[in-house]
């Protein structure tokens, strides 16, 4: 499991979609990027989809996910 605590594309409060981690100044969960992902959407679809999401929010969290993946 990523730990996104480090991570400045997003947040997390408990009063919002139940504590998870969002996009920072949105609702959007951070695995909906993913998900979305997965079911063969490409990151430009995403951000047109969801145009509360930047690109560059959309790299750190892609960076900060493969840095998490490298740590032992």
């Amino acid at each position: 499991m990523i730990d996104w605590s480090s991570c400045p594309a997003v947040e997390r409060n408990p009063q919002r979609v139940n504590g998870g981690w969002v996009f920072r100044g949105t609702r959007l969960p951070v695995a909906a990027l993913f998900q979305n992902l997965e079911d063969g959407a490409q990151l430009s679809d995403f951000l047109e989809w969801f145009p509360g999401v930047t690109r560059e929010q959309a790299r750190t969290v892609f960076e900060h996910a493969a840095h998490s993946m490298e740590a032992p």
